[in-house]
């Protein structure tokens, strides 16, 4: 595991630009050090560490991504969720409280969203009585990240998603002055409404959404809308 982590940590440092990374370490409010590399780039020199033939011992992935999320530069916590992702269809019962340790820790919406959407939106399909335990949990928390995670985790389930869990997981936080949770709300909205118009509609207009929430749920359908003229 060291020699992983050391070879990957040789192959970023080659690829330092402390102006790029100045720019990102900005962006993301200067919560998070860069060592500057743009994703396409890290992309590739990560591409030897994702391949199959090079890929860890699944037993070994709790402790990688572990040591990598503690890590300053933020370019480990992207190479560790995308070498979870090579695992999905190898996910136990007990990973969730890796995917929970991901999202509770050096939380941003950077990291979360590709979590929820890429990670627990597959696991919780294996998994669906974890998915009931986790999500209520989650929701009746403090913790906005989870609360996001719970949101967005079936953000691409289209004609799959749940509605009575959607709606489970809305109402409690409808209260919510967090941007970061009203925009996830209409986020999710948005995106059903693709599969479901007539859903999203009725849910909206019997709903005391918050106005960012609202506005983002009908975007698509008020685009349609305006084209149809």
């Amino acid at each position: 595991m060291t020699d992983f982590i050391s070879t990957l940590t040789h192959e970023f440092t080659q690829n330092i630009n402390t102006q790029i990374a100045l720019k990102q370490k900005v962006y993301l409010r200067n919560q998070f050090e860069f060592y500057g590399i743009k994703t396409e780039r890290r992309r590739a020199i990560q591409k030897p560490f994702l391949a199959k033939q090079y890929l860890p011992a699944k037993e070994t992935l709790i402790q990688i991504v572990t040591a990598l999320w503690q890590k300053p530069q933020r370019e480990f916590q992207y190479y560790a969720q995308e070498l979870v992702l090579k695992y999905i269809k190898d996910f136990e019962k007990k990973d969730v409280e890796l995917l929970e340790y991901m999202v509770t820790h050096k939380s941003w919406w950077d990291t979360v969203d590709f979590i929820a959407t890429k990670l627990l939106g597959p696991y919780f399909k294996l998994y669906p009585d974890q998915q009931r335990v986790y999500v209520q949990k989650w929701i009746a928390s403090d913790n906005i990240w989870l609360q996001r995670a719970a949101l967005l985790f079936q953000l691409k389930y289209k004609e799959n998603l749940d509605t009575h869990v959607l709606i489970s997981v809305i109402i409690p936080l409808l209260a919510s002055k967090e941007f970061f949770i009203n925009k996830a709300i209409g986020w999710v909205l948005r995106e059903y409404s693709k599969t479901d118009p007539a859903w999203v509609i009725d849910f909206v207009s019997k709903t005391d959404l918050n106005a960012l929430s609202r506005k983002e749920a009908l975007s698509v359908l008020n685009n349609r809308n305006r084209t149809t003229y």
